[in-house]
């Protein structure tokens, strides 16, 4: 059996009832249908054909996002997460280049590198040698001024580990963010580039072996193997093309206002929510979010 889940701002019963009849209309054998939390997030059950349900209801509804999966797993007990643009809403090294007065230059590479349009090692290395002899302190400065939780991310992070998931963020980005900001959210634990520093300054360097796309499609398998899991019961999320590894393996893998590279190759695509949209994924209304979710 497969679920397919409308998330919106504002859905309505006629909303539930076109989904139900475009997926009978697809030939899936629609089973049920019903509220996670009126108005906001539906379900319908169906029984086949779950490629045909997806390209079904994606774009029919306005300012929806649908999530198709198997039932049985839809309650996931990994999440393996990208930093930034993802779990927070800048890009660190883009907004470390603000205050070396080179912002464009290296946000041009960035966003090359998301793309898919550079090899991501050698654009970092690019971007982070633009930096040399920055003063170590704008990190600080660059955490506390710049830096944001992306909405909906404590909610879902808190909400999976009280319900007995593990939560891994996994970053390009630097350590000297990433750690903190896992704290803040209630990531289980972080993983990131090392920026090198001699003399209090930047030294444009950044210590090997550097943290992309395998890492993170390998961190999500090990974890899998690790808590005797498969990898059906694994949620990855990010937006840039260095995610699309963990985002094919993961039983849901999904691209969150995501590069077009990454939107047309995940499975999932949130572009209209925020990240609470992956528990309604998952079929846990706001009642049931952690209490310290907000």
């Amino acid at each position: 059996m497969f679920t397919a889940t409308l998330i919106a701002a504002e859905l309505g019963a006629g909303d539930l009832s076109a989904a139900a009849d475009r997926l009978a209309q697809a030939g899936c054998a629609v089973a049920a249908q019903g509220w996670i939390e009126e108005g906001v997030a539906a379900d319908v059950h169906f029984a086949t054909a779950p490629d045909a349900a997806r390209a079904a209801l994606e774009g029919a509804f306005a300012a929806a996002d649908v999530v198709v999966q198997l039932q049985a797993t839809r309650a996931k007990r990994l999440i393996v997460a990208d930093m930034d643009s993802t779990m927070i809403t800048v890009e660190c090294i883009d907004e470390l280049a603000d205050y070396a007065g080179i912002k464009p230059q290296v946000a041009a590479i960035t966003e090359a590198a998301m793309r898919g349009e550079l090899d991501f090692a050698g654009a970092l290395d690019a971007r982070v040698a633009l930096l040399a002899g920055l003063d170590e302190g704008v990190i600080e400065r660059c955490l506390a001024e710049r830096v944001r939780v992306m909405p909906g991310a404590k909610a879902l992070v808190r909400t999976m580990r009280a319900r007995g998931a593990t939560a891994i963020l996994v970053s390009g980005g630097f350590t000297r963010f990433a750690e903190p900001v896992a704290r803040d959210i209630g990531f289980d634990r972080a993983i990131a580039n090392v920026l090198e520093v001699d003399g209090g300054r930047l030294t444009g360097t950044v210590a090997r072996p550097i943290v992309g796309s395998d890492t993170k499609e390998r961190t999500l398998r090990e974890a899998v193997a690790s808590l005797g899991l498969t990898l059906d019961d694994a949620l990855a999320v990010g937006d840039g093309a260095n995610d699309l590894a963990m985002i094919r393996v993961a039983g849901l893998g999904v691209a969150y206002h995501a590069k077009p590279i990454v939107a047309q190759a995940a499975a999932a695509r949130i572009d209209h929510n925020d990240l609470s949209a992956l528990l309604y994924a998952q079929g846990i209304a706001r009642r049931d979010w952690a209490s310290d979710a907000d």
